[in-house]
C-alpha cells in the first residue's frame, strides 16, 4: 500500500494572495485608513475590521511592522489583477524584423523594402538588413557593401546605426534602431 504524499504550505494560486485577517502573524501593524497611517496592536486592528464588516489586508508583509488596511479582500485581489493586466499590456517587448536582399535587387525592391522599415520603426522594432552574397557574386563583396550603405543613407532620418555592417558568412549584416 503506497502512502499518499502530503504537501505542507501555500498552494501555487495562493502564494500571490496576501494574508486576511488571522492569518496575520505579527504583533503590531502600520494600519492605513482615508490616508491616515498609524501604529496599532493586530487585535485592535481586526477589531477596527470586524465593526466596518471588512477584511483586514496585509499590504507590504516585508515592512517592519506591515502595513495593513481594511478593505474587501476580492476588490483587493480584482483591483492587484487589473494593475497587472495593464503593465502587461504596456509593456511590449521589441523585435528584431529581418530583411532580406540580394546582390542584384533592383532599386525599386529596395525602395519598397525601406518603406517598410519604415514601418518596423515607427513600431519601435530594430531592423536587421543582410544582403545576400552567392557564388560568383562573393568576389565583389565592396558592391554588396555599397548597396547596403545605400539602404543605411536612405534611412538616416529615421534611423540610427545598433550594430554596425559587418560580413557574417556569405552576407553582409546591419542592425538599425529607431531614432529616439
Amino acid at each position: 500500500m503506497q502512502k499518499r504524499r502530503q504537501y505542507i504550505g501555500s498552494h501555487s494560486r495562493d502564494a500571490k494572495r496576501p494574508r486576511t485577517n488571522e492569518e496575520i502573524k505579527s504583533a503590531e501593524v502600520l494600519l492605513v485608513t482615508d490616508g491616515v497611517t498609524e501604529r496599532v496592536s493586530l487585535e485592535e486592528a481586526l477589531r477596527r475590521a470586524k465593526e466596518s464588516e471588512y477584511d483586514l489586508i496585509e499590504i507590504a508583509a516585508k515592512a517592519n511592522p506591515p502595513v495593513v488596511k481594511i478593505g474587501d479582500i476580492g476588490q483587493y485581489l480584482y483591483q492587484q489583477q487589473k494593475k497587472e493586466r495593464k503593465q502587461k499590456s504596456g509593456s511590449k517587448q521589441t523585435e528584431v524584423k529581418m530583411l532580406r536582399f540580394g546582390f542584384r535587387t533592383d532599386q525599386h525592391d529596395l525602395d519598397r523594402l525601406i518603406e517598410r522599415s519604415k514601418e518596423f520603426l515607427a513600431e519601435r522594432h530594430l531592423v536587421k538588413f543582410v544582403v545576400r552574397l552567392r557564388g560568383r557574386e562573393l568576389s565583389n563583396k565592396s558592391f554588396a557593401g555599397d548597396k547596403l550603405k545605400g539602404v543605411i543613407a536612405a534611412l538616416k532620418d529615421e534611423a540610427e546605426v545598433e550594430m554596425d555592417m559587418r560580413m557574417q558568412g556569405n552576407s553582409f549584416v546591419v542592425v538599425l534602431r529607431a531614432k529616439k
